[in-house]
């Protein structure tokens, strides 16, 4: 019989109080071991397995000059992961974990690759700058299909990256349509836009939001404005979420996804760790708005699961600590006076 979660927390504080430490001297090493120990149900946790998958997508909105690459960078950017060449699979390939790439939208003809996953929505979304990027039943399609390949990913621990030129308009306007945050404030210069650049991208987005109410419901804001990579990856961290992993949170457009993601079941909110904080202008204010702690300020602003890859050792430690660590009583180590 499991114990009531009161009960659990109360003797996972006790079993971390009571190893050979002075009380919160490994701070927020406690706070990342309890969670993971209340997620799982035990006083003796275990992070052994981490995935990572990585959702790419293109954007209409890309074509209305809010990025300082071209679209074409996607579908490159599949290849060179599928390679093994980016920075993210460099991260996992360093860490012995496991990465999978899923095509959800790559504009153009459906891309070869044996190892690449094709769960393909359509050939990128329209602009929303006119209208809606999607319709809602594609909004729920992207949804499920993350959903599933969350709750399926293997391992204690799950990972998500994406790519898709254009999606930091995309998480903007999903972050200020899904909080009220102002727009401005979340509207960076993405892949490094110069000034005149960032005045098109808040322009353009100014534009866009002009279309719909201030706040809109989590699947309504995903058709209008998501890109099929952020609604895969939402529903994903849902599906990992239920699957009772813990979710490790990207950057700024993971977190716009999880945004979504904790507006349809906030419950989910206890497997999410936010790994880190972006240097791209959006993120700080949607992690406060989330009440969001990241465990790691390393000014990157790269996106593709990097930062939640470089976030995975602490999970791992944690749990070893509250696992392995020898108590005052079984050491034999005298306690605090």
């Amino acid at each position: 019989m499991q114990p009531a979660p009161s009960d659990l927390a109360a003797a996972i504080r006790r079993a971390i109080d009571g190893k050979t430490k002075p009380l919160g001297a490994l701070g927020r090493i406690e706070t990342l071991a309890a969670q993971i120990a209340e997620l799982q149900g035990t006083l003796a946790p275990r992070m052994e397995t981490c995935t990572l998958t990585i959702f790419a997508a293109d954007h209409g909105i890309a074509l209305e000059g809010v990025s300082a690459y071209p679209q074409a960078v996607t579908r490159q950017m599949v290849l060179n992961f599928l390679a093994g060449g980016a920075a993210a699979t460099v991260f996992a390939a360093a860490q012995g974990i496991p990465v999978q790439v899923v095509d959800a939208g790559v504009a153009g003809e459906p891309i070869a690759d044996p190892h690449l996953l094709s769960h393909r929505i359509a050939a990128g979304t329209r602009s929303f700058l006119a209208g809606p990027a999607m319709d809602e039943a594609q909004a729920r399609q992207a949804l499920e299909t993350g959903r599933r390949l969350g709750a399926a990913a293997p391992g204690e621990a799950a990972a998500f990256g994406e790519m898709g030129i254009g999606n930091t308009a995309s998480a903007a306007m999903l972050g200020h349509k899904l909080t009220g945050l102002d727009l401005d404030g979340l509207v960076g210069r993405g892949t490094g836009l110069d000034d005149p650049g960032l005045a098109r991208k808040r322009r353009v987005l100014a534009a866009a939001a002009a279309r719909t109410p201030a706040r809109l419901d989590p699947e309504r804001a995903l058709a209008e404005y998501g890109g099929f990579e952020i609604a895969a990856m939402a529903g994903a961290m849902l599906g990992a979420a239920t699957a009772g992993r813990i979710v490790l949170v990207d950057g700024f457009i993971a977190t716009a996804a999880a945004a979504a993601a904790l507006a349809l079941e906030p419950a989910a909110r206890r497997a999410m760790v936010f790994a880190h904080v972006s240097a791209e202008a959006g993120h700080r204010p949607l992690l406060d708005h989330l009440g969001a702690a990241p465990l790691l300020a390393l000014d990157m602003r790269l996106g593709e699961g990097t930062g939640a890859l470089l976030a995975w050792p602490l999970l791992r430690a944690a749990a070893a600590m509250l696992r392995d660590m020898a108590s005052f009583e079984s050491a034999g180590v005298s306690g605090p006076a």
